[in-house]
């Protein structure tokens, strides 16, 4: 602890404060450059040329190539702090330690120094930089793996017992095993544990016996921080460094790249290297003695402006104050690196954050619509390091305005819905799959409402629901006027319902003398050709565009009824001019939010078109594909007009 000024507007005031995340990070890539390591900038969280993963969610993920062999441009010893965000976590925010985004603090060696060194490096950084108490200290080491010949790290045990012991800590070796033996057998005054592969051993396939030939992999030594909490039996009769019940946090853990698999043997890497990672979220909290993250400057801060504005308290709703918290700090980094929502990919997950933050600050009080405001607090805390953040402030501020905006008119409607339907232990499949297609409400918050009322959803009905529909929907596709489709692919199938809109916005552009002559679709584009005696201009072709794109953004249901031609033509519905249609007619309808397959509400629909499909359930799948665009407007024939356009 240390003296700091703050001022506020004409008054210094000096108060003690913990070191803060920002100091903490800088000590820390300092102290390793003061030992010979080049600093390296974050790499995004968008890995570059890594098929395999979304997100980069380890500091060293983007080094993996050189851990590998490949010469690093700035030498063989490299630290950095790197920006990380593990989806699968997202449904653990909630606790006090669990968070999407956080950052690794790592530093390297590529066949540089080793054990001896690297171990006193991180306790000396610990207690004498961050000024944690050793005795607070606790460590974890490989136990060995006789079936392949690799014995117990005893080395590290060496290093470990003589680090503490000239501290003047007790040092004692305790070798657990398993963890399930961990919770029988209990800590036994120890310092040092060893533990077996599932705890104490790195490769990207995991345990040895998962490794395929040629990977390299090898034992690596965790600490944990003691928070002192009283062990909660729950988890298990006796606590140890890797129980679950709060008394310890892993702070960091030291990977040696030691082995290599050929065959069946683990012969030594001749090039040996170290793979540090501490969690710095996770090495604050331990500097301000409180294991709870969010207590950290860089979420309180966020925090504090949620009870603010809220007027709720963070003590009576922790776990929707951190969920509004992780996430909009997860959002902005997202952003910054440039991802964008969408419901594919790392555009679902942005998404996601989004919307789980827009429920949660509901529940809070926060105000709607101000979710945005909160980039700004997380930019104070983070535009020093990451000054991007602060270049691209704005667009960052407007896409979280347009996307709880968009959110909201879901949400407003699918919770009315949603709350009739969650009143058992279960939700069916049916119930579920009616509020994604007729009310665009994703299958997630779907989940999620009905946990919090103690009820669960059938997920297999669910998908067996959007199974029939596609599979309704491509039958149509099977009768002689499927409308000129290259494919039933899920690009060909979104272009087609697309399609749709376009028409119907052409008649409320140009006028409802435009009947469609023509159409053909593949998975790359759709084309349409049109009656219409004069070029469009650019400003009719805009108009055009932006209808498509606001309906599609409406989240509209389609649905599909069969009935005999002459019903269909009182319906007014579109058809192709001059083409033969059967006597009993699929017609589609798009809208109106709530339409059903027992009502598809015709008098309010936007657009009634005979068709055979197949076509999306809701147009929240063609916002999936992206924004509908005019590639090109020209003429065929006289009176004949031809638009090509896609999703881009």
């Amino acid at each position: 602890m240390y003296g700091r000024s703050i001022r506020s507007g004409r008054f210094l005031c000096y108060f003690s404060l913990m070191k803060t995340s920002n100091e903490i990070r800088s000590a820390y890539l300092k102290f390793f450059e003061d030992r010979g390591h080049a600093i390296i900038p974050s790499a995004s969280l968008v890995p570059e040329n890594d098929p395999t993963t979304l997100f980069t969610g380890s500091g060293m993920q983007p080094l993996l190539p050189y851990l590998l062999g490949q010469p690093h441009p700035k030498g063989d010893k490299v630290t950095d702090s790197q920006k990380s965000f593990r989806a699968a976590d997202i449904e653990e925010v909630g606790d006090n330690r669990h968070t999407t985004f956080f950052e690794m603090l790592g530093n390297w060696s590529l066949g540089d120094y080793f054990k001896a060194e690297q171990l006193p490096w991180f306790f000396e950084f610990l207690t004498k930089e961050v000024g944690l108490d050793g005795k607070k200290l606790y460590v974890t080491v490989f136990d060995g793996a006789p079936e392949i010949g690799i014995a117990r790290d005893e080395e590290a045990i060496q290093i470990w017992q003589k680090l503490f012991s000239d501290a003047g800590i007790d040092n004692k070796f305790v070798a657990i095993g398993s963890e399930a033996n961990g919770y029988e057998v209990g800590m036994q005054e120890g310092r040092i544990f060893s533990y077996d592969a599932k705890k104490n051993w790195w490769s990207r396939a995991g345990v040895p016996a998962n490794m395929p030939e040629g990977e390299p992999g090898g034992p690596d030594s965790e600490v944990f921080y003691d928070f002192g909490t009283p062990h909660d039996d729950k988890w298990g009769k006796e606590c140890h460094p890797n129980c679950d019940c709060g008394r310890f946090m892993e702070i960091g853990n030291s990977v040696f790249m030691q082995f290599i698999k050929k065959g069946n043997e683990f012969p030594e890497l001749p090039q040996k290297n170290v793979d540090f990672g501490g969690g710095l979220e996770r090495i604050v909290a331990a500097e301000n003695g409180d294991s709870d993250v969010f207590m950290i400057d860089t979420l309180k801060g966020i925090i504090t402006e949620l009870e603010n504005k809220s007027g709720t308290k963070y003590v009576d709703n922790k776990a929707a104050f951190r969920v509004v918290a992780d996430h909009m700090r997860g959002t902005v980094f997202m952003l910054t690196d440039g991802v964008l929502p969408s419901n594919t990919e790392r555009g679902y997950f942005l998404r996601r954050l989004i919307r789980r933050a827009t429920r949660y600050a509901d529940v809070i009080g926060y105000p709607a619509g101000e979710l945005s405001k909160l980039a700004r607090v997380v930019a104070s805390s983070y535009g020093e390091h990451y000054p991007e953040i602060i270049e691209q402030l704005t667009a960052t501020e407007k896409a979280m305005a347009d996307e709880e905006s968009k959110f909201r008119e879901t949400l407003s409607r699918g919770l009315k819905e949603s709350e009739k339907l969650t009143k058992g232990d279960t939700v069916s499949g049916h119930d579920a799959y009616v509020l994604f297609t007729t009310h665009g409400f994703p299958f997630e918050l779907t989940q999620e409402l009905a946990k919090e009322q103690g009820a669960t959803v059938d997920l297999e009905a669910f998908k067996k629901e959007m199974d029939s529909h596609r599979d309704l929907s491509r039958a149509g596709a099977e009768q002689k006027f499927k409308g000129g489709l290259a494919d039933q692919s899920e690009a060909t199938v979104r272009l087609h319902t697309a399609h749709h809109l376009l028409l119907k916005a052409l008649q409320m552009v140009l006028g409802d003398s435009v009947k469609q002559r023509g159409s053909n679709i593949t998975g790359e584009r759709l084309r349409i050709d049109f009656s219409y005696g004069a070029k469009m201009t650019d400003e009719q072709k805009k108009e055009v565009e932006r209808i498509v794109n606001e309906k599609i953004k409406e989240h509209l249901p389609m649905t599909r009824s069969t009935m005999p031609i002459e019903e269909a033509e009182k319906l007014n519905a579109q058809h192709e001019f001059g083409a033969k249609y059967p006597d009993v007619v699929s017609v589609y309808s798009l809208g109106p939010v709530g339409a059903t397959l027992e009502n598809p509400q015709f008098d309010k629909a936007f657009s009634i078109e005979f068709c055979g499909g197949p076509h999306v359930a809701n147009t929240s799948e063609i916002e999936a594909g992206g924004t509908f665009k005019i590639q090109k407007e020209e003429a065929v024939a006289a009176g004949i007009r031809r638009i090509k356009a896609t999703l881009i």
